[in-house]
Order: C-alpha cells, then sequence, then structure tokens
C-alpha cells in the first residue's frame, strides 16, 4: 500500500498545541460526513487501528490489522514502534498517534476497504477526533468507535443487539451509542470520514457477531500490546 502523501504531511507534524489546533481548523472542512461509503457486502479489506502505550513512558506500538469483512479471518498485519513526540493534550490526542499509524498503514501490500478506529470521529470537542484525522489523510472510508463517550448526551438505547440513540452535541448528531450485545453497555459509533452514520453502524454491527467491541479493535488491541512486550518491530 502507498500512502506516501499522507506520510508527507505528518513529515511536518505539529509540536505545540496551537499547531495542532491551526491543522483541524484547516482540514475539518475537508471530512466527508455525507458518503454513503462502501455497504458491509461491498467490503472485502477491514482493518483495525489500535495504539499501545508502555506504563509511564511515551513509548508505543502502532498496529494495523486487516480482516475478511465477511469471515473475520487475518489477512495481513503490520506494526510499528515508535515514541509519541506530541504532548498529551485532550482533544489533541491523535496527534501522538497518527504518524505511527500512517507507518503502519505504509507497510500494508494493498489498501484497506475500510479503517476501523479505536476512537472517535465527529464526536469530539472540535468535530475532528483520529478517525477523522486518518480518514482525511489516507482518503480512506474511516470510522470511529468508542469504547466510551467523550462528548455529548444521549438517551440509553434499548436493550436488544441493535438499538442505538442519537448521541448529541451542541444540538448536533455527532454519532450514535450503539448496543451491540444484548443488554451490554453501548459502543459509540462515530463518522469519521466517507461512511455515513448508518452506514457506520451497519458496519459495526457486522463486525460484532460475538462482543462487544469489534473484531477489527480487538484484534488490533492484542496485536499492539503483545508487540510492546516482544520489542522490535514486527510485520506479518
Amino acid at each position: 500500500m502507498s500512502t506516501s502523501s499522507a506520510i508527507a504531511s505528518a513529515e511536518e507534524w505539529p509540536r505545540t498545541a496551537a499547531e495542532a489546533l491551526a491543522v483541524q481548523d484547516r482540514l475539518r472542512p475537508t471530512v466527508d460526513t455525507v458518503g454513503p461509503g462502501p455497504q458491509p457486502g461491498e467490503v472485502r479489506r477491514v482493518a483495525g487501528l489500535d495504539v499501545a502505550y508502555a506504563e509511564d513512558s511515551d513509548e508505543l506500538a502502532a498496529a494495523v490489522v486487516v480482516l475478511d469483512a465477511r469471515t473475520h479471518a487475518v489477512l495481513e498485519s503490520s506494526v510499528v514502534h515508535g515514541v509519541a513526540t506530541f504532548p498529551y493534550v485532550p482533544g489533541l490526542f491523535a496527534f501522538r498517534e497518527i504518524p505511527a499509524l500512517l507507518a503502519a498503514l505504509e507497510r500494508l501490500d494493498a489498501a484497506p476497504d475500510l479503517l476501523v478506529c479505536d476512537g472517535q470521529g465527529l464526536a469530539h470537542p472540535r468535530r475532528f477526533g483520529l478517525a477523522c484525522h486518518l480518514g482525511v489523510l489516507t482518503g480512506l472510508p474511516t470510522i470511529g468507535v468508542g469504547k466510551t463517550q467523550f462528548v455529548g448526551t444521549y438517551e440509553p438505547p434499548g436493550q436488544a443487539r441493535g438499538e442505538a440513540a442519537d448521541l448529541v452535541y451542541e444540538g448536533d448528531v455527532v454519532g450514535r451509542a450503539l448496543r451491540t450485545r444484548d443488554a451490554v453497555k453501548p459502543v459509540f459509533v462515530s463518522i469519521g470520514h466517507g461512511v455515513d452514520l448508518d452506514t457506520a453502524c451497519a458496519h459495526v454491527l457486522a463486525l460484532t457477531p460475538r462482543y462487544r467491541l469489534p473484531e477489527t479493535t480487538r484484534q488490533a488491541d492484542r496485536l499492539c500490546r503483545r508487540a510492546l512486550e516482544s520489542g522490535p518491530a514486527a510485520r506479518s
């Protein structure tokens, strides 16, 4: 896969909060919130992305795991070790992780049809979370799936799998609380880039046949945590 233009964009990466906010302001209008994007039956290669950090350290491992969208078998994976150079600032967390995630995407043999981020998209204080940022830089359809609510309010969805409730922030719908298992707390789905909210939720349900979290998230989380323990950069 080639994401050379995205990598080039990351070479002059912001070092301060003011620079990062300016980047968000510049890129936010380029987010495609209309989609509709590829439907679940049209996607073959779906990628999960996650980053793990060493305890009390800025050392990190970024993982991308590409699954067969139908069987959820692992087709390809990539890991990049690095050190976060941007400080921890609420609302700007993506700036710590995107350089390593872009490098991991660059190592793939072929581009995924869809990116599923362990984080937020529009459901973000500045409407430009990790999923939006990665989608804009790569040009790939991207959705955000958060384990917890970051912004907004919602009415609890029904208890059955597939029930959902709008996540509202400053008067706008920025995502959905989606129940992926009966009577289990919801996940928080939001648009990243090039996929509308209905389609994003359909993808999340297709990726959660047994567990609360998408298989993409589960596999990427497992890989980056294991990579931190093993040390050197790995690829499979």
